[in-house]
């Protein structure tokens, strides 16, 4: 029989591509929102998935709802990818944020404690919870020195896992994500931005493409081939943390420029500096040291940021 798989925050870009991960390889997929019938599960309909997956309203917040859909599904595997993701807005709605990461988080962790603890559980991490490294390449024993909101959640996410996985043998791992990219994510994400303004400008239109500090550097991977990390963790016999990410970083101003030269584009002529965009506080390098992942899932990127860049244009001017 094959498995089932309940994926939390299917409708976005993660959910949306891990979904197709696991239909080719014969799961049964459930998939969560607030509300499956206001949803229009819009990334799952552009990947065509919409209809091959079963679709179920949970609050992440509530406990009896969570409780309810995984008494209902009872999943194999639990991927939670639900959540406030923008670090940017995690400083305007710090409670949300907290809410739907964290407590959303400890929901399902004791949920599957309290149904028997048979299901594989994937949480995902975040990057931003090093915080400022000093330019080393962060692991999985790296320190947390969260600086936004969303930092926050996501450590005390992160920590509530480690506490469940110790206390009550749980399998559950967390995948310290890095960077990671497609046509999926939303104009609200810095890299789509840039990619959407370079497209339209090359197409005539007159406007400008205003950004804050183009200076901080990224580990900028391709989304597509981080979920197979997820899926790649729990096949293991043991649950545990891995940072996935390419290994190599750079500037906002590198992605940028590589976004406007493949649209044959000088980005100097319309690019412009905005205050308003600058947070609070921001992190100036980021870079992940993915060795654990590479030598015990098997798992490497492909993809470096250029490659990135290319296929996320590609896909604005060849939607099809």
């Amino acid at each position: 029989m094959s498995k089932t798989a309940l994926i939390c925050g299917i409708s976005g870009q993660d959910g949306a591509y891990l979904t197709r991960l696991l239909l080719d390889k014969g799961y049964r997929v459930v998939g969560t929102s607030r509300d499956a019938q206001m949803c229009d599960f819009h990334n799952l309909g552009r990947l065509g998935l919409r209809e091959h997956v079963e679709l179920a309203s949970m609050a992440m917040n509530d406990f009896r709802s969570v409780l309810q859909v995984l008494a209902r599904f009872k999943p194999d595997e639990i991927y939670n990818l639900a959540g406030q993701s923008s670090v940017a807005l995690s400083f305007e709605q710090p409670v949300e944020t907290l809410e739907s990461v964290s407590v959303g988080t400890l929901n399902l962790l004791e949920s599957i404690r309290f149904l028997g603890g048979g299901m594989r559980f994937y949480n995902a991490g975040s990057s931003e919870c090093f915080g400022e490294a000093n330019g080393v390449a962060a692991d999985e024993l790296t320190p947390f020195r969260p600086r936004s909101p969303y930092a926050v959640a996501k450590a005390a996410a992160f920590w509530q896992l480690a506490n469940y996985r110790e206390a009550y043998k749980l399998y559950a791992c967390s995948g310290i994500l890095f960077n990671h990219e497609s046509p999926l994510r939303p104009e609200r994400f810095v890299t789509q931005k840039i990619v959407l303004a370079a497209c339209r400008i090359a197409g005539g239109s007159r406007e400008k493409l205003r950004l804050g500090n183009v200076s901080v550097q990224r580990d900028w991977g391709w989304a597509p081939e981080y979920v197979e990390s997820m899926w790649l963790m729990l096949q293991e016999n043991e649950p545990d943390d891995y940072v996935v990410a390419t290994g190599e970083s750079h500037s906002l101003e590198e992605f940028m420029i590589a976004a406007f030269d493949a649209v044959g584009l000088n980005w100097r002529e319309h690019v412009e500096f905005d205050s308003s965009f600058l947070r609070p506080t921001d992190i100036e390098v980021v870079r992940g040291n993915p060795a654990k992942a590479r030598e015990r899932l098997g798992w490497q990127a492909k993809s470096g940021m250029r490659d990135v860049v290319r296929k996320m244009v590609d896909a604005v001017r060849s939607p099809n």
